[in-house]
């Protein structure tokens, strides 16, 4: 069994933009990759998951594509972050910071708060 885990849901969405951001043009497997590491291996992002995410952070603008060609000469679909993305990873990091303080709020009681 893996002790991988997967991604909440809505985060993925967070960490492809985060990842652009500051990596620059990335290819999927590109963005998965990075996101794996810097979970420190604990976190499986899944291709069923990435892709259409992808596609659908397109269709809204928040990312861009473009096709080029590998070192190996195969063809890549690279992603890279656009001006709507960096506002809309503004919002999500907000929104993640507020309801994540929220929820520490409720993992800190004690008992004596019961």
């Amino acid at each position: 069994m893996s002790d991988k885990k997967d991604i909440r849901q809505g985060s993925l969405a967070l960490m492809i933009l985060k990842t652009l951001e500051t990596m620059g043009s990335l290819h999927a497997y590109g963005i998965a990759r990075r996101i794996e590491q810097i979970s420190g291996g604990t976190l499986a992002v899944q291709y069923g998951t990435i892709y259409p995410l992808l596609l659908k952070l397109e269709q809204e603008g928040h990312v861009a594509s473009e096709w080029t060609s590998s070192e190996n000469n195969r063809r890549a679909k690279n992603y890279r972050l656009t001006r709507s993305g960096r506002k809309q990873l503004e919002r999500e990091a907000s929104e993640w910071q507020e309801t994540t303080a929220v929820v520490a709020r409720f993992l800190s009681l004690g008992k004596e708060h019961a």
